[in-house]
């Protein structure tokens, strides 16, 4: 295993509390929960009382509001976390590397969505009826790219899979991560077993696995935003049951398992196909590596 591939271990001179109640992957999942909680409901106080939420706001305004009170939470949280209480260098959103696996990150973003709206369209699934070209696009943008890209993906990615990870082990981060993602989206519109279950494996697998193969959120949350803006604002396909009104006007017809249905792409077999091949590259190129990281009670043995 690579040195660096566990981004925190428990100091030496932690206490047995310390050890379960600060340091243990439950103890900071539980950590980052509560604190970007508050946080998100001090924000979501004060951008109420600026007007930015509320009755009769724009949807621009809105979208700026409920934007606010995701990043700050969860960016604010996340920084805590690492700094005070894993106390290290914030690698995995280091500045430098927005600018190039950030933008890695949304090209494959956009390719891989594209890729999938070109199969449904040879399968005679997706339809252009038109084009809209005064959508108006930018809240989308905040809010199903940028907002979801951050906010999930820290959340998924930078603590549930990353923090399960050093202790469980890769295997089974990758399971319950997964799992989680998909079962995170069960209460959205027109979501069904099969659409959670599609997600967790096509998007919840292949994104912990980009996280794991590059040690970077950037590459996630670019991939994450340009799937969902280039999927709704771009296609006109909803995005995770969302409706979306795109630059061209759509429509999906066949059988639930190929268009997706009124969920959209995400539960259409060939986004499971496409996404899952991404995954199985992925993982190829981790055995290779050997970066997959054993479960804390094996590293700890294989050292003794």
């Amino acid at each position: 295993m690579p040195a660096g591939q566990v981004a925190f271990t428990t100091p030496a001179t932690a206490t047995p509390w310390q050890r379960w109640m600060v340091f243990s992957p439950m103890g900071r999942i539980f950590f980052f929960g509560a604190l970007c909680f508050v946080l998100f409901k001090l924000v979501s106080v004060s951008v109420a009382a600026i007007g930015l939420v509320g009755p009769g706001v724009s949807p621009l305004s809105r979208a700026i509001g409920i934007l606010a009170m995701e990043l700050i939470s969860s960016l604010v949280a996340y920084a805590v976390l690492v700094k005070a209480i894993e106390r290290r260098p914030l690698r995995e959103l280091a500045l430098r590397d927005m600018f190039t696996l950030g933008l890695a990150g949304l090209l494959a973003g956009a390719l891989l969505i594209s890729l999938v709206v070109f199969v449904l369209w040879l399968a005679g699934s997706y339809h252009v009826t038109g084009t809209n070209p005064e959508v108006n696009w930018l809240p989308a943008v905040l809010l199903t790219g940028i907002g979801a890209g951050v906010f999930e993906e820290i959340l998924t990615r930078g603590i549930l899979f990353r923090t399960l990870e050093e202790g469980l082990g890769t295997w089974w981060a990758l399971a319950i991560s997964a799992l989680f993602f998909g079962a995170a989206h069960i209460f959205n519109p027109g979501a069904t077993l099969w659409s959670s279950l599609a997600i967790a494996i096509e998007a919840g697998i292949l994104l912990a696995l980009l996280y794991h193969v590059t040690r970077s959120l950037w590459p996630c949350i670019g991939l994450h935003a340009a799937w969902n803006v280039m999927q709704g604002t771009v296609y006109g396909i909803p995005v995770s049951g969302t409706a979306a009104h795109g630059w061209l006007v759509s429509n999906c017809t066949g059988p639930d398992w190929l268009s997706g249905g009124v969920f959209g792409a995400e539960a259409s077999v060939v986004a499971l196909i496409v996404c899952s091949s991404c995954s199985a590259l992925l993982l190829i190129v981790a055995v290779r590596r050997g970066s997959i990281v054993p479960p804390s009670w094996r590293r700890a043995s294989s050292t003794v």
